[in-house]
């Protein structure tokens, strides 16, 4: 995707506050039985094509006014996806400021989770 330059300025500074997780690592932590809560941050129709198994829809627009309902601990462990790692680290940064202290983006986003094999769900 050919992403403005603003665009990836404003990505790369919030980068510098958030921390990334490999795909692997939250395979990894799933296997062990680690709690988290995985949410993606993507646009309705990219939801609706396919989503990490197990992930809460809370997309990029509305997750700042959702969040608190949808995960009121701010100690929760979130990880966050969208189709490349942008937006969802631009969210994680946002929630970072709301007070969320266990935050991070899944690096490569959705890409990423389907090539390293995560499980995909798909709503019928």
């Amino acid at each position: 995707m050919d992403h403005s330059p603003g665009f990836l300025a404003l990505v790369e500074d919030a980068k510098k506050r958030v921390a990334e997780i490999s795909v692997e690592q939250v395979l990894a932590r799933r296997q062990r039985g680690e709690r988290f809560r995985l949410i993606d941050v993507r646009e309705e129709n990219e939801w609706a094509a396919g989503h990490a198994d197990g992930a809460l829809h809370l997309g990029k627009g509305v997750i700042e006014r959702d969040i608190e309902h949808a995960c009121p601990d701010g100690d929760e462990e979130l990880v966050l996806y969208c189709g490349g790692g942008f937006r969802s680290a631009l969210a994680a940064d946002a929630l970072q400021k709301m007070g969320y202290r266990k935050v991070c983006s899944l690096a490569g986003g959705w890409r990423a989770w389907v090539a390293g094999g995560g499980k995909v769900q798909r709503d019928s």
